[in-house]
């Protein structure tokens, strides 16, 4: 069906005026479209009006646009009574409660009034675009528009083919997209699509090692922005988003998935979702706030001032035996040089995915003077050291003083397979080679919407690249072996890859 998505008269129907609606309702005007908005709420909608046309004004006074364009903008949109009024959309979009029955009510509806090339979207963020179709008469005009809150800052949209969408409509959602001013991303319809299902590997696995004892939330958080380079932790995040949103969707996505393992939520989450504790917004969750809400966070302790008369350094893990020597000599440690250390020698150990414990009983060694460092990232603004549960305190401060000496700050975790960061990034690209694998979106498109969508430093591939795809599938091998849990199993696209050496952003042909 020809569809003309560059036409100058465009009518853009949005259905549901609360955060997300408005900020459709604004790009869509922004990019030159008339724009029909409706809430089922008497004067929601005109008070989401007004709203835009305060946010266009604001954009004009910072320069982001002129005076004009912006009343031209305000101009150009409309508040309906009803529905028959969007007889005349090329497109409507639905922003309402996230209920599969009332968005099929609504679509349902919306049928009998609008025309047959008018294109059908919904701007769900959990539910499955194919399930809402289902019952409609003409599925094939109807896809997932999905855009990111709030929608005129994040410049993702993501655009979802349903089983039976045709593809003039993806196409023409693509270019009304860029009209915008997105950055759209076409895949096809999968549970949490693309942004969210990479966003589960940062906040479950957080929460799974911290219900193990692992560490604690601040620790986490402080580890992922320091040595991962992440804006937010992943309990800071989820203190933002609020738990009555993360927890109900993780559990969504889980179940969608037929109880995949990467995908399984936590008791952490749930009892506080069940308990109220969300976040900011109970002004309680992972974190206390004080009254002017800011998080209370008791300052890290100071390091301490005890050093090992020697060290030894274990060359299981080649890479991690000279970048750890590297750094150890410019601490001015003396670093022993035989086969096995001295009687009382500090012993440090580089696993990949391992835990201390393993490392020594494999290597050994003595499990009372072992500490393990993770030297599978920078470890220029922190370090994390582990060590077994035999090992001396003594050892463990000296290790904790020595790494601390030249002021850099050092997280010091119970033993754990991969630490904090290889389980977290881990599990963060294996999730997006899995969406790969499946052929939801494409190697490039993975990594573009989740650094638009999630704000990472990196894509869930180009991750994998950075840390060293094969020192990655190496982390979730033996994680899988150690805990004998499918959760931590590889995906088959980053294992060929890995096998190959080659990059996991790939692509089969």
């Amino acid at each position: 069906m020809a569809f003309d998505a560059n036409r100058a008269d465009l009518c853009v129907g949005v259905i549901g005026t609360g955060a997300m609606g408005r900020g459709i309702v604004q790009v869509s005007a922004a990019g030159g479209m008339h724009v029909l908005m409706m809430d089922t709420r008497p004067g929601a909608a005109d008070e989401a009006r007004d709203f835009v046309a305060k946010m266009l004004l604001r954009a004009a006074e910072k320069g982001s646009m002129s005076k004009a364009d912006a009343d031209a903008a305000t101009a150009r949109i409309r508040v309906a009574q009803s529905l028959a009024e969007f007889k005349d959309c090329h497109m409507v979009v639905e922003a309402i409660v996230e209920n599969l029955d009332a968005k099929r009510a609504l679509f349902g509806e919306l049928e009998g009034v609008v025309k047959p090339d008018c294109i059908l979207a919904t701007n769900t963020s959990s539910m499955s675009v194919t399930t809402i179709a289902a019952k409609l008469k003409t599925p094939q005009r109807f896809a997932g528009l999905h855009f990111f809150n709030p929608v005129p800052l994040m410049k993702l949209v993501e655009v979802i083919d349903g089983l039976l969408t045709e593809n003039w409509v993806s196409e023409a959602l693509m270019v009304i997209g860029k009209r915008m001013t997105r950055e759209p991303v076409r895949l096809t319809d999968a549970p949490g699509f693309l942004v969210n299902q990479v966003g589960r590997g940062f906040t479950l696995e957080a929460s799974h090692l911290v219900y193990e004892g692992v560490s604690n939330f601040v620790d986490v958080d402080r580890v992922m922005r320091d040595v991962c380079g992440f804006r937010m932790g992943p309990f800071e995040l989820m203190e933002l988003t609020g738990l009555d949103v993360t927890q109900p969707a993780s559990s969504l996505i889980y179940n969608q998935f037929f109880q995949e393992p990467r995908y399984r939520p936590n008791l952490i989450m749930q009892s506080r979702y069940e308990a109220g504790v969300l976040g900011r917004k109970s002004k309680k969750g992972f974190y206390n706030y004080d009254a002017e809400m800011k998080p209370i966070i008791a300052p890290e302790p100071a390091a301490p001032t005890a050093k090992p008369a020697s060290v030894w350094v274990s060359k299981a893990e080649p890479q991690g035996h000279e970048v750890l020597t590297a750094l150890l000599t410019k601490l001015g440690a003396t670093i022993e040089s035989g086969a096995k250390p001295s009687a009382k020698a500090l012993i440090f150990v580089t696993p990949i995915g391992k835990d201390a414990t393993t490392s020594a009983v494999e290597e050994g060694l003595d499990p009372k003077r072992t500490v393990a460092v993770d030297t599978l990232f920078p470890m220029v603004k922190r370090r994390t050291i582990m060590g077994t549960p035999l090992t001396d305190a003594a050892m463990k401060d000296a290790a904790h003083g020595l790494l601390a000496s030249d002021g850099v700050p050092v997280t010091v975790c119970r033993d754990s397979p991969g630490f904090i960061a290889q389980r977290i990034v881990a599990m963060i690209v294996n999730i997006g080679c899995s969406i790969a694998q499946s052929r939801t979106a494409q190697p490039a498109d993975i990594d573009k919407a989740v650094v638009l969508g999630l704000n990472y430093p990196n894509g869930p591939l180009k991750f994998g690249d950075v840390a060293g795809v094969e020192r990655i599938h190496q982390v979730l091998a033996t994680m899988n072996s150690i805990y004998a849990d499918p959760r931590y199993r590889p995906n088959i696209w980053m294992r060929r890859r890995a096998q190959l050496g080659v990059s996991l952003l790939t692509p089969e042909p």
